[in-house]
């Protein structure tokens, strides 16, 4: 990447964060606003020298240090693996009383594929090895498919008790698209997952097309469901239009993924690569007014940076923390 305003490296992303000191969260009307990013874990943020002190050496050092920085975080590795109970349970223990997880929903939640070696063994030792080494929900026998879903239910209940959860993230593969069987597959979905938050990005732009936003709002709102408003990568076939919207009144989530266009539907790309992006200043003060906007219509807004290619996404946070903070004076 050529860019060097937007992939300047680490060092130049850290001296961009320092010159910003920011509060964990805001008051924006009667509106709690969070800024956060969708990793604390990623290897290219754990690095030496590029957000963790150097005596933050655990997993438990990490993510207590991240909690006295931001109020909020998603957790990603939920999409790779289930968790299991005991593991949410610490993130509870490690961190403060207001801090709040959003968890990425499995891949077989959402039309993805996944390793067969990184299921819990009751489903894994019950798959026929003549699937292969990855599979779809489809794949499976429906009782597997229910067991996905409960194991992932039950290891949210210790942050659901706590009060640290904010919502189950349920982001579609890009060939999930929207047909008659919409309604009934978000219906099954609210089963599943009981009285869980749950909030939902799709990743192909018919979605928001015009004549459909209405009724799929109106579909999420039927089933308390909140429509993460997305900022993607602009001019590809898979680029989602910026339309703000609020369709559980308790919730608002936007999810930044950073604009490196020429990566973003390339299959051949890395995670890391298509995340690579610094959002500069004037890319960030365009989401204040969304952001206003956004925070008159929702008891609580989540701010979400997933361009997390080193501190790229600690930097924006604190960044977008200061604008707000500036923005309220």
């Amino acid at each position: 990447m050529s860019d060097i305003e937007h992939d300047p490296g680490t060092a130049r992303a850290t001296a961009r964060a320092e010159a910003h000191g920011f509060p964990r969260r805001f008051t924006i009307g009667s509106s709690d606003v969070r800024v956060g990013t969708a990793s604390w874990t990623d290897k290219t943020l754990t690095a030496h020298g590029v957000f963790y002190p150097d005596d933050a050496k655990t997993p438990e050092d990490r993510l207590r240090y991240y909690a006295s920085r931001f109020a909020l975080v998603e957790a990603d590795m939920g999409f790779y693996a289930i968790p299991d109970r005991a593991v949410t349970e610490r993130w509870v223990e490690r961190t403060p009383d207001d801090f709040v997880f959003d968890v990425k929903a499995h891949a077989l939640m959402t039309g993805h594929a996944t390793d067969v070696a990184r299921l819990p063994r009751v489903i894994r030792d019950e798959i026929p090895s003549e699937l292969g080494p990855r599979v779809y929900a489809k794949d499976l026998p429906p009782e597997l498919q229910d067991e996905v879903w409960r194991l992932f239910a039950d290891a949210m209940q210790p942050l659901h008790e706590a009060g640290k959860l904010g919502a189950i993230l349920l982001q579609f593969a890009p060939w999930v698209l929207p047909n008659r069987g919409t309604p009934a597959m978000l219906a099954s979905i609210r089963e599943r997952l009981g009285d869980l938050p749950i909030s939902t990005e799709f990743r192909h732009p018919s979605w928001l097309a015009p004549r459909l936003r209405e009724r799929l709002w109106s579909q999420l709102r039927e089933q308390r469901m909140t429509y993460v408003v997305a900022d993607t990568p602009p001019g590809t076939k898979t680029s989602l239009p910026i339309v703000p919207a609020v369709t559980t009144p308790d919730l608002a989530i936007v999810r930044l993924h950073g604009r490196r266009s020429e990566l973003w539907g390339a299959r051949e790309a890395t995670v890391l690569e298509k995340y690579r992006y610094l959002y500069d200043a004037d890319e960030l003060a365009e989401w204040l007014p969304n952001i206003l906007e956004l925070a008159e219509q929702a008891e609580r807004v989540h701010l979400m940076f997933n361009n997390c290619y080193a501190n790229y996404g600690t930097t924006n946070a604190a960044e977008l923390a200061a604008l707000i903070d500036d923005s309220l004076r």
